[in-house]
């Protein structure tokens, strides 16, 4: 009996030991977010960033002479452009430097130096004129600096965030609500009332419109209160783009609920499902540093269209027609994900 009793301890901690084992392999999700995510995320983001020569840095030039002469430097993308258009590539981050000719022979380089590719950019961009001009003395110069929000990486990144937050509240949000009730039993009630179920599902997307106005406002409204984030299109269409990615989100939600009964099945979709959009949408960094095979795949993602759709409003204040391939991708994977989810719902 005693060595019975010495060896029962020892017995007990290791059938305790082996049963946190099997409750863990027994969960989709911490098995996703413990081994899948960390791999799938190293994968994606060294496709990304693997090795590749340096991007060419993206210069405008004003006048087709002072484009031949750039051109000649390999570290240029030289394209011509009018003073306006300069400015407003400059002041959307789509060029880096802006370079046009002064009374004489000098020339005025138009750039915001607080960007070190700009500052690079300016550097060959001397370079390259001295050379055109036969010696390595560069041109009388003069610096127009450029102050201009909407080229920063934070102008970048608050869209991104934006259309990062509509997706996760919309799809977590909306699907494990209705997990939730049908596990509880919840739903089997509600089968016996007079309602359909395109209106229980379409509550859900009304839902989330409650929620849909504080999430922006904060977000939106932080950026440019604190870090100056422009917003250069009309807030009625930030507004009606935020409002129509929501219940695009929304929808996906609900097909992705619509047949799970567990909160691990469902969470193990919703990763699945949210994981691509994380890596390849462009929310962190432009989605074009992905070889041009993925493209077509990244450009059809819901998140990718979202992003594109509040980029091009915030920033740049592109009008819903310029928007419009992306704002069709958006009210398709609304439509599609909405019918699909009252064709494929059970009550239980």
């Amino acid at each position: 009996m005693a060595d019975r009793s010495r060896g029962f301890p020892s017995r007990a901690l290791v059938q305790l030991t082996m049963m946190r084992f099997r409750e863990f392999w027994r969960e989709p999700e911490a098995i996703f977010w413990a081994f899948l995510f960390p791999v799938l995320l190293t994968i994606g983001l060294a496709i990304a960033f693997r090795d590749q020569p340096a991007a060419a840095l993206r210069v405008g030039a004003l006048s087709p002479e002072l484009a031949t002469a750039l051109g000649a430097e390999a570290g240029l993308q030289v394209v011509v452009v009018s003073p306006e258009i300069g400015q407003q590539r400059l002041a959307t981050g789509k060029l880096v430097l802006v370079v046009g000719e002064a009374p004489g022979s000098g020339v005025v380089y138009r750039y915001d130096d607080s960007i070190p590719d700009a500052r690079t950019a300016r550097v060959l961009a001397e370079r390259a004129l001295a050379r055109s001009r036969g010696h390595y003395q560069p041109p009388q110069a003069t610096d127009d600096l450029a102050r201009e929000p909407g080229s920063r990486y934070v102008d970048f990144l608050v869209p991104g965030l934006l259309g990062m937050t509509l997706m996760g509240d919309g799809i977590w949000g909306v699907g494990f609500p209705i997990i939730d009730a049908r596990r509880r039993k919840l739903l089997k009630r509600l089968v016996a009332s007079p309602m359909s179920r395109a209106e229980y599902l379409a509550s859900f997307l009304l839902y989330r419109l409650g929620l849909l106005v504080v999430e922006v406002l904060v977000l939106v409204g932080f950026g440019a209160l604190v870090f100056g984030v422009p917003i250069r299109g009309p807030l009625w269409q930030l507004a009606l783009l935020s409002l129509l990615s929501a219940l695009a989100f929304g929808a996906l939600g609900l097909l992705i609920a619509s047949r799970a009964r567990t909160f691990e099945g469902a969470s193990g979709l919703m990763n699945f499902t949210m994981l691509p959009m994380w890596i390849f949408s462009g929310v962190f960094f432009a989605s074009d540093r992905f070889p041009e095979v993925l493209q077509p795949f990244i450009r059809v993602l819901p998140l990718t269209a979202v992003v594109n759709l509040l980029r091009g409003t915030m920033l740049e204040g592109l009008s819903l027609t310029s928007l419009a391939l992306d704002l069709g991708i958006v009210v398709a994977w609304l439509v599609m994900c909405f019918a699909a989810a009252i064709r494929l719902f059970r009550w239980s």
